[in-house]
């Protein structure tokens, strides 16, 4: 069977945190199932990760910047 889709209401500029949380109560209240839940919170740390490595790029190229010979 397939499943349904159901949008979900993130908090408007909520964090990765709120995002899960989000989702959970989803899960909780029964509008999402268990499967739909658990591949948006993988998305959703997919998602962190990435943010995390483009926050890290942008630190390095500033001391990078910061440091250069002149």
């Amino acid at each position: 069977p397939m499943e349904q889709t159901e949008p979900i209401d993130f908090p408007a500029g909520g964090t990765f945190t709120d995002q899960g949380r989000a989702v959970l109560a989803g899960v909780s209240a029964g509008t999402l199932t268990p499967g739909q839940g658990a591949q948006i919170l993988a998305a959703i740390g997919a998602l962190a990760k990435i943010a995390e490595l483009d926050e890290l790029e942008r630190r390095l190229a500033n001391l990078e910047a910061r440091h250069v010979a002149p």
